[in-house]
């Protein structure tokens, strides 16, 4: 079983859970950042795609959309996992998967996961700092990284692939 995580790390959160899964993930796993890297991949090689990205001013990365997009009827034959890294947690939380990734791949994942996130000061901008600030009153560097959701999430991504 060969597996793609595809994402998008801003300030290295997501990267943090793609380590994670990457690790705990049966079979190959090939994780591509789709902000930082040029790796070039053919999705009929994997089995599973898992998509996951992080919430600014809350939307998910543009890259992450425009991967969906390219790819939504050959997403829709694979196992697919979904995840979000957000520092919203509930309703809010919940809210904003729901936006960042369409209806019809939702209901075909095999696994879906909110992991909470970071709010990571010193690696931001000063655009992006004023913003947390203003919007959050963050100043230092702040972390809700919820590593028993992520490895609930391999879990569920390990069984469904232990049945294909």
């Amino acid at each position: 079983m060969k597996s793609l995580i595809v994402y998008c790390s801003s300030h290295g959160t997501t990267e943090k859970a793609v380590g994670l899964i990457s690790e705990n993930l049966e079979g190959d796993v090939l994780s591509v950042d789709l902000k930082r890297e040029k790796t070039l991949f053919d999705l009929k090689d994997f089995d599973t795609v898992i998509i996951g990205g992080s919430i600014h001013a809350g939307q998910i990365q543009r890259k992450i959309s425009q991967f969906i997009k390219h790819h939504h009827h050959r997403l829709l034959e694979k196992n697919l996992g979904l995840f979000l890294c957000c520092m919203r947690e509930g309703d809010i939380a919940i809210e904003q998967f729901n936006h960042a990734f369409p209806q019809d791949l939702r209901k075909n994942s095999a696994a879906m996961g909110l992991f909470g996130g970071e709010f990571l000061v010193s690696k931001m901008n000063f655009f992006e700092r004023q913003v947390v600030k203003r919007v959050d009153g963050i100043t230092v560097d702040q972390s809700k990284l919820d590593t028993a959701s992520i490895m609930e999430f391999v879990s569920s991504m390990n069984h469904v692939k232990s049945y294909v």
